[in-house]
């Protein structure tokens, strides 16, 4: 591999010294394999992607297979590693150390070993020297706390996806422990990265095929400020559409190829179904094509477009489609940010909503009812309050004193033993009765718009400083825009695709309203705009007209329409 001077490594995550945990031993059994095997095509492009070819010196490199599962990537890359070796007329004894395939389970590893000991049979090497050959390859063992133990010039394969919550407490807290990047909900390829990237020598390859949530979600925030701060970004190709597996997962894939070096141009593509059909040779021109700057070469089923420049710290990337990421680049650099002109923020959350919810209006002091919006309280396009109150704990100065408070110290003492249980109370036992979040009383009386955390969407309402949101509902506020002006922005394709291209879908396909990504839309100035314009996107606003809001924002922002709907990917 190529000797490029080793990036600066300024990551919080990357300073953080690995522990060394138990051996694998200690592990193994214990966790959900996780394992979703891969088609061959998928294989040799990933492959290919990496460098990883016959007609390279394999023989004088080291590749790992992470997780190697039934054979799927192990399989191939010895295939390839032979031919690189009759080619250099080299004997296949002196690949020993060429290869390197990590397996949990002793029975797993044992097959896999007979299956790279088949391979090397049908090249014509005897049978004892071939099993010989394949126990050095296949370990048995955790690869999550092996990996530091060699130094890498490829990591290869599809890692598994397992979810924290389903490995036990003291397992996952060794896998945290050893990979900072792992933060809140991760799931368990978090830590493959991690692990990938650390092992790299200067110009090696990761090349993964794996979900793509990483890449825009909160638990891959570290991830990403690792890759962007020590390594480079190559190639990413979304393949939600693609039929990437052998059976059908809930993954999101995505290709992604990440090399120890300093960040240059990268790839961005979006892989439909047509491209199984299709050479994985075929497929590498394409992309070697775009990543030189030649157009007009393409292909049915696959999307090309070359990014000059790549993210910031852990910014997250919108690459569902290269058309998508060059308008995106193109919006951001023209307006900016939503919270530049815009506070963006998310309601109370209490901890125990059956405490705190009430419609009761006699239960507590009527000064300590606070009119609450819920999500179901905007389904209609406008706030149709359900009759819902927080039983407010807070005052302007902080936590009421519930001596001067009767009827809601009685409310409270009964609840108290729920109240106390809550994680938010055992870390503040003086302030038990307290909501998980503040109440900030000069919110409920200002104009904002409310946005349902999930929903399809984008579809903003407007309170006119009624109510005070629930924490399923994120609230924009603004005094120096007219709302409705905003709202009629916001509600248009235009900010629908600002969230598509920044958030991230669950199960169901509904879309995830975050403040972080609210945030980050971009608007004109309030000032910039039309006055003909504004009324326009105000009367849309207030009919729920999406269509005509679209026209006038399309208008606005300078984008062709067709552009849109092919950003947009609908």
């Amino acid at each position: 591999m190529g000797q490029n001077p080793s990036p600066v490594r300024s990551s919080r995550a990357m300073q953080l010294p690995l522990m060394v945990p138990p051996r694998a031993s200690q592990l193994s059994g214990l966790e959900s394999n996780g394992v979703v095997y891969t088609k061959r095509w998928v294989v040799e492009l990933l492959l290919d992607l990496a460098g990883y070819r016959s007609e390279a010196n394999l023989v004088d490199t080291v590749a790992v297979e992470p997780a190697a599962g039934d054979g799927a990537f192990l399989g191939p890359m010895i295939e390839r590693l032979v031919d690189s070796c009759q080619r250099l007329e080299r004997p296949l004894s002196d690949c020993q150390s060429a290869l390197i395939a990590y397996e949990l389970d002793d029975v797993s590893a044992e097959r896999t070993r007979g299956l790279a000991a088949s391979i090397l049979m049908k090249h014509g090497l005897n049978c004892q020297p071939a099993k010989s050959l394949a126990g050095a390859w296949v370990r048995t063992g955790n690869y999550l706390l092996d990996a530091t133990e060699v130094e890498a010039d490829f990591v290869i394969g599809n890692p598994p996806y397992v979810r924290l919550e389903n490995i036990p407490e003291e397992i996952a807290t060794i896998y945290r422990d050893a990979y900072p990047t792992m933060r809140g909900r991760a799931d368990l390829y978090i830590a493959f990265f991690e692990a990938a990237l650390r092992q790299l020598k200067v110009g090696g390859a990761c090349a993964f095929i794996c979900s793509d949530r990483w890449m825009r979600n909160q638990y891959g925030a570290e991830l990403r400020e690792l890759v962007t701060s020590a390594y480079a970004v190559d190639v990413v190709i979304e393949m939600h559409n693609a039929d990437a597996f052998r059976d059908e997962v809930d993954a999101y894939p995505a290709i992604t190829v990440i090399r120890h070096q300093r960040q240059r141009s990268a790839i961005v593509a979006s892989a439909g179904p047509e491209v199984e059909k299709v050479p994985a040779r075929t497929l590498l021109g394409v992309l070697e094509a775009a990543k030189h700057g030649k157009s007009g070469v393409v292909t049915e089923g696959l999307r090309v477009a070359r990014a000059e420049t790549w993210f910031q710290g852990s910014a997250p990337w919108p690459c569902h489609s290269p058309e998508q990421l060059a308008l995106l680049r193109q919006l951001e650099e023209r307006f900016p940010a939503l919270e530049t002109n815009a506070k963006v923020g998310i309601g109370v959350a209490t901890g125990n909503d059956d405490v705190f919810i009430t419609k009761d209006v006699h239960l507590v002091e009527p000064s300590r009812l606070l009119k609450i919006a819920l999500a179901r309280d905007i389904v209609g396009g406008r706030v149709e309050w359900s009759g819902h109150y927080l039983v407010d704990p807070w005052n302007t100065y902080g936590l009421v004193i519930l001596d001067k408070y009767p009827r809601l110290r009685a409310y409270f003492d009964k609840h108290a033993v729920a109240l106390k249980m809550r994680h938010t109370a055992e870390r503040n036992l003086r302030g038990w009765y307290k909501t998980i979040d503040r109440v900030t009383h000069t919110l409920t009386a200002k104009p904002k718009l409310y946005i349902a955390d999930i929903k399809n969407v984008l579809d903003p309402v407007l309170d006119n400083g009624e109510t005070y949101p629930h924490h399923n509902l994120y609230f924009i506020q603004s005094d120096k825009w007219d709302l409705e002006v905003l709202g009629g922005l916001l509600m248009s394709a235009v900010g629908q695709f600002f969230v598509e291209s920044y958030g991230v879908r669950i199960r169901g396909g509904y879309l995830r309203f975050q403040a972080q990504y609210l945030r980050r839309i971009r608007v004109p100035a309030p000032e910039s705009i039309a006055k003909v314009h504004a009324k326009e996107l105000a009367n849309a606003f207030r009919s729920r007209d999406r269509e005509h809001a679209t026209q006038i924002a399309l208008e606005i922002y300078g984008i062709d329409e067709r552009k849109m709907e092919i950003a947009l990917g609908h």
